[in-house]
């Protein structure tokens, strides 16, 4: 079978803090209800929905997220980096032959919009999953490998039957994504080719 991997994309293929902390900013201001942006980008990796209820109540979080997300364009995207090693990563899948994919839970739109502007070229993008969730677009691509940073990318992985592989990019070091169950504990991106030469190489059972 070719081999499909899977990978989160804000905190592991990208550095989205400082385009999320604009747009969280913006929001604030179009708004008028104070948001932390500095605490929120530590949060990074559920859905939108999750940290808005920590702003605003509960009736107006679906049209917050929606307003959110129709500001994210213009205020995320340029300020958003690459992360080390994430454009070799993407090559590394390409030349061994396999499939990669973005399954992520930001609005698929504006995950495009990230990856277009970083040259980032994953086979495809499936956004708006978080978790569990992500199992579905895992299995439907045939993703055998996940990679991500954080527990909900684990517990991904686990419901898709793939190997989890994690980075320690985002909200948790590497001894905690041991701890949580990973298989596989990366310090960052510029680590996974060699591993993947590895992993390809040895032995299955």
């Amino acid at each position: 079978m070719a081999l499909t991997v899977g990978f989160d994309l804000d905190m592991t293929l990208i550095d989205s803090r400082p385009g999320i902390h604009a747009c969280y900013t913006a929001l604030s201001d179009r708004t008028g209800t104070h948001i932390d942006a500095d605490l929120a980008i530590t949060r990074l990796g559920p859905p939108l929905e999750e940290e808005l209820v920590n702003w605003f109540p509960t009736e107006q979080v679906a049209a917050m997220a929606e307003l959110y997300r129709a500001m994210y364009p213009a205020h995320a995207i340029t300020g958003t980096l690459a992360l080390p090693g994430a454009h070799e990563a993407i090559a590394a899948v390409g030349q061994a032959g396999g499939r990669s994919i973005v399954v992520t839970a930001k609005y698929e739109p504006n995950a495009k919009l990230h990856l277009e502007h970083l040259g980032i070229q994953p086979d495809a993008v499936i956004g708006d999953l978080w978790a569990e969730q992500k199992a579905t677009a895992l299995r439907e691509h045939g993703a055998s490998v996940y990679v991500g940073d954080h527990r909900g990318d684990i517990r991904a992985a686990r419901a898709a039957d793939a190997l989890s592989v994690t980075v320690a990019t985002g909200p948790f070091g590497a001894d905690q994504l041991g701890e949580l169950g990973a298989d596989v504990v990366l310090a960052d991106l510029t680590e996974f080719p060699d591993w993947l030469a590895g992993y390809r190489e040895a032995p299955r059972a």
